[in-house]
C-alpha cells in the first residue's frame, strides 16, 4: 500500500549534501516526491510503500551526511500523491524561520587526491572543494544557503561546473563554493612595489620568499595570516619585532602528522584533534629533541600546531627538498587588533610586517580567527573557540527566549538564543581598539540576520567601563529593552553548566578563579567559591582581598603585585627576594608610598593574580607581554615529581594567602628550584580547592562541582583538580564545548538572563 509522509529536519543539513544523499535513498527505495532546502532546515515528500518508506526514514536518521547534523525531525502522514518520480526543489525562504549554519571545513580526502593528481581538471587549483568540504561560515551572506546569498555569487560558473552542480549524484552537488581555474577565484602574489605574480607562479614566488627568510603575508579562509620559515630564528625574531609580539607564542603548520611527531608528544586524543575535520590549532608538550627554536614559544615548553586545513595550504606546505617543513602561521594583525581579512586592509594594515602578500578574489564575509584546543581528560578543551567550531550552536534541552548576551571584554564573544540553541559567536578579541569594537559591532547584526533572532532583552557584564556593557546599555535604550546585568563569576558558573546541557536551577558548587570580574561589592573577585545555579548564587569562600597598585596596569608588572601582596602581609621586602630586587631604590620608595597612602590600589580578590605574584616572587616573570604570561610559565616550571604542598587558611568565608606568601619566601631563602616552588604553590592550590569543596559540601549537601574561570586553562591544575575531587565521590562539571575562560561568559550571561526573565 503505498503511503505518504511530510517530513521536516533541522540542524546542519544545508551545505552538507543533505539532499543529494535523500535524493539517492529515493532511488534505492523508489519513493517519489521531493525535497528541498528551507530557511527551516529541509523538507521531504515522500510516497512509496509502507515498508520502503519505514526503511526509508530509519536510514535518514541513522546514517546521515558525514557533516549533517539533525537536531530535530518532524513526521507527519499524508495522503500520497501522484508523483511520478523523485526531484530536488529550488530552495523556499521562509519569513522568520531560521537553521545553523555549518561552520568551515578543512578539505576532504577526495579533494586532496584531487588537487595533487596532475590528470584531474583541479589540479593545483587552490579553491577545490566540494559538498563535504570548503568554506562555509566566513562566505554566507544570509540563509538558506545558496550561492548568490554568499560570496561566490560573482563567479559564474563555467559549463563543467554546472554540470558538477546540477547533478544529483555528484560530489559536486550544490556545493554553493564549487569553481575550477577557468571559472572560479584566482590567487596572486603582491610585492610593495605593485608587481603581481598570477596564478602557480605566484604561489611558487611565495614559496621562494618563505625559503629565503621573508615575512608574507597569506589570505587564507578567515582572514589573513602571517608566515614565515618556524626554522630560521633570524625570521622569527624579525616577524616578532615588526609585529610587536615580544614574547607570546606563535602557532606553526605542518603539512601531515607525522611532522608534528618529530617536534612534540601525542597521544591519541590530541592526534584526534588535530587531523580533526576542524583543524584547530593544538597544544601540544615538546620534545626537546625538537629544532624549532625556543623563540616560537619563549618560556614554554609546548607548542601549538596545525595542519593545512585550505588546498591553499597545502599547495603552501607541500614538502620539497630546502623547503621549510614547519611555517610560523599567526594571526594577520598588530598586536591585539582582529585580523585583517580584506586585500585591501591587510596591505594597508600588514605592509609594515610583510615584505609580500599571497592575495585571492573571493570575499570573506566574516573575519574568523583559528581556534585553540588541548585534552584534558581524552575530551577536548578549549583555550579560543572559533574557526571549524562557530557558529555551531550550544543545543540546550531547554527553551531559550531570543536574547542577546555580550560577553566580557577580553577574549570576547556574544550569544544569541532562540527555541533551544545558544549560538556562541567566534572568537572577537580584546574590546580594547576601535578595530575589535567594530567587528563586535557588525557581528552582531550579522548572527541576528542568519538565525533570525529579535531580541527581548540584552544580557552584560556588572563592570560599568566594558565596551561591551555600554554597547549593551546603549542598544537597550535605543529599542526599550530590559537590560540585565549579571555579576562576571556567576556567568561563568552558568557557562560551565550550559556546556554539560544542565537543565534544571538544582544548586553546584562552582570553583570559579581567574584574573579579574567585577564583583557585587565593587571589589575585584577572582579567587571565588559559589553555590548556585542559573538563577541566583551566593559566595560562600573567597582569597581575602590584595592591593593592586595601578588597578588593571598592575597586571602587566607582576613584580608589583608580588611586593604589594608582600606588604599587605607584613612580609619584609627582603633584597633576596627576586621581585624586590628587580627594583630600583627609587621605584621601591614610590611603590611603597603608594600603598601606604592608598593611592589607586583597588582591592582584588583574585588567583590569577596570586599566580602572577608566585610567578614573580621566583624569577620567573616580573613583567608580562600578552595575557596570563606569567601564569603560563609558572605552569611550565612545574617538577611534576614534586609531591609537596604549601597550606592556605581559611577564616570564616576568607581564604588568608599570608602562611603561603611566608613558605614561598623561605624556600627562596633556602635555594629551593623554582620548578618545585612552582609544584608546591600548584599542589596548593589542588588542596584548597578540595578543602573548600568540603567545606561548602558539609554545609549543604551538594556533592556536583562546576569548575570555571580563566586559571582553569592551566591544564596542570584542571587535570589534578577533576582526580582529587573525584577520588573523594563528587561529580566534576567542566568545559568541554566552550572555553573557560571569558570566551564562555556570554554563554552564561544568556543563560542567566533567560532564567531571570522567566521568573519573572
Amino acid at each position: 500500500m503505498v503511503v505518504g509522509r511530510k517530513i521536516q529536519i533541522k540542524g546542519i543539513v544545508q551545505g552538507v549534501g543533505f539532499r543529494p544523499f535523500v535524493y539517492g535513498l529515493a532511488e534505492k527505495y523508489t519513493i517519489t516526491g521531493w525535497v528541498r532546502n528551507s530557511s527551516a532546515g529541509v523538507e521531504i515528500i515522500a510516497n512509496g510503500q509502507g515498508s520502503d518508506i519505514s526503511s526509508f526514514i530509519k536510514t535518514v536518521q541513522s546514517r546521515p551526511p558525514l557533516l549533517s547534523k539533525i537536531d530535530s525531525i518532524k513526521i507527519e502522514e499524508i495522503a500520497p500523491d501522484n508523483f511520478s518520480g523523485f526531484e530536488i526543489l529550488q530552495s523556499e525562504a521562509l519569513p522568520g524561520e531560521f537553521i545553523p549554519v555549518s561552520p568551515d571545513v578543512s578539505i576532504c580526502d577526495d579533494c586532496l587526491r584531487e588537487l595533487f593528481n596532475p590528470k584531474d581538471r583541479r589540479f593545483r587549483y587552490p579553491f577545490i572543494n566540494c559538498t563535504n568540504c570548503g568554506p562555509r561560515f566566513t562566505i554566507i551572506k544570509d540563509i538558506p544557503y545558496d550561492r548568490p546569498l554568499t560570496t561566490m555569487a560573482g563567479f559564474k560558473m563555467c559549463e563543467a561546473c554546472r554540470e558538477e552542480y546540477e547533478n544529483p549524484l555528484d560530489r559536486r552537488f550544490h556545493a554553493q563554493p564549487v569553481a575550477c581555474e577557468e571559472c572560479g577565484p584566482q590567487i596572486w602574489f603582491e610585492d610593495h612595489t605593485g608587481n603581481h605574480t598570477f596564478g602557480e607562479a605566484g604561489l611558487q614566488t611565495a614559496r621562494q620568499w618563505i625559503k629565503h627568510g621573508k615575512i608574507i603575508a597569506i589570505k587564507g579562509l578567515g582572514g589573513f595570516h602571517l608566515a614565515c620559515d618556524a626554522l630560521n630564528e633570524e625570521a622569527v625574531e624579525e616577524l616578532r619585532s615588526r609585529k610587536k609580539r615580544s614574547d607570546k607564542p606563535f602557532a606553526v603548520m605542518v603539512f601531515d602528522t607525522s611532522f608534528a611527531e618529530k617536534h612534540c608528544f601525542m597521544n591519541p586524543t590530541e592526534r584526534s584533534l588535530l587531523e580533526s575535520k576542524e583543524k584547530p590549532i593544538v597544544i601540544f608538550k615538546r620534545k626537546s629533541t625538537s629544532e624549532i627554536p625556543a623563540s616560537i614559544a619563549p618560556g614554554v615548553n609546548t607548542l601549538g600546531i596545525m595542519l593545512p586545513y585550505t588546498p591553499l595550504h597545502y599547495l603552501l606546505m607541500e614538502p620539497e627538498p630546502g623547503y621549510p617543513e614547519v611555517l610560523v602561521m599567526t594571526s594577520g594583525n598588530l598586536r591585539e587588533e582582529p585580523i585583517a581579512f580584506t586585500n585591501s586592509s591587510a596591505i594597508s594594515e600588514l605592509d609594515i610586517i610583510a615584505d609580500g602578500f599571497l592575495l585571492h578574489d573571493r570575499e570573506i564575509e566574516t573575519r574568523v580567527d583559528d581556534s585553540v584546543i588541548t585534552e584534558v581528560h581524552n575530551k577536548s578543551y578549549f583555550f579560543r573557540r572559533s574557526r571549524g567550531f562557530a557558529p555551531d550552536p550550544v543545543r540546550l534541552d531547554l527553551e531559550l527566549r531570543p536574547l542577546l548576551a555580550v560577553g566580557a571584554e577580553l577574549k570576547n564573544t556574544f550569544c544569541l538564543t532562540r527555541e533551544n540553541y545558544a549560538f556562541l559567536s567566534h572568537h572577537i578579541g580584546d574590546l580594547q581598539n576601535l578595530e575589535t569594537l567594530q567587528a563586535f559591532e557588525e557581528g552582531i547584526p550579522h548572527y541576528e540576520s542568519l538565525f533570525k533572532i529579535k531580541p527581548e532583552a540584552i544580557a552584560c557584564d556588572l563592570h560599568p567601563d566594558y565596551l561591551s556593557t555600554q554597547y549593551a546599555e546603549k542598544r537597550s535604550c535605543k529599542e526599550n529593552l530590559p537590560l540585565i546585568r549579571v555579576q562576571h563569576h556567576h556567568a561563568h558558573l552558568a557557562s560551565v553548566l550550559a556546556d554539560n546541557d544542565w537543565v534544571t536551577d538544582e544548586p553546584v558548587i562552582c570553583i570559579s578563579f581567574d584574573g579579574t570580574g567585577y564583583g557585587l561589592d565593587g571589589v575585584i573577585w577572582g579567587g571565588e567559591f559559589l553555590y548556585g545555579g542559573y538563577a541566583q548564587f551566593e559566595r560562600k569562600l573567597h582569597l581575602e582581598n590584595m592591593p593592586l597598585p595601578g588597578g588593571d596596569s598592575a597586571t602587566h608588572h607582576p613584580a608589583k603585585i608580588a611586593a604589594a601582596y608582600l606588604w599587605k602581609n607584613g612580609v619584609e621586602w627582603a633584597d633576596d627576594i627576586p621581585s624586590i630586587q628587580s627594583f630600583s631604590s627609587d621605584q621601591r620608595s614610590i611603590l611603597l608610598s603608594q600603598l601606604e597612602k592608598d593611592i589607586n590600589c583597588p582591592r582584588t580578590s583574585s588567583l590569577g593574580r596570586l599566580f602572577d605574584a608566585v610567578a614573580s616572587l621566583t624569577g620567573l616573570c616580573h613583567e608580562v607581554n600578552y595575557e596570563a604570561q606569567a601564569a603560563i610559565e609558572l605552569e611550565n616550571s612545574i617538577n611534576s615529581e614534586q609531591e609537596k604542598a604549601y597550606h592556605f587558611e581559611f577564616d570564616n568565608q576568607q581564604i588568608k594567602i599570608a602562611p603561603v606568601l611566608e613558605s614561598i619566601i623561605l624556600d627562596i631563602q633556602n635555594s629551593v628550584t623554582k620548578s618545585d616552588i612552582a609544584a608546591k604553590f600548584h599542589n596548593s592550590v589542588r588542596l584548597l580547592v578540595l578543602e573548600g569543596c568540603n567545606k561548602i559540601s558539609q554545609e549543604t549537601g551538594c556533592r556536583t562541582i562546576a569548575l570555571s574561570g580563566g586559571v582553569w586553562q592551566n591544564k596542570f591544575l584542571v587535570s589534578n583538580a577533576i582526580v582529587d575531587l573525584e577520588e573523594v565521590g563528587y561529580r566534576v562539571l567542566v568545559h568541554h564545548q566552550v572555553p573557560a575562560n571569558d570566551g564562555g561568559l556570554a554563554l552564561g550571561q544568556a543563560l542567566i538572563a533567560n532564567f531571570q526573565l522567566n521568573k519573572k
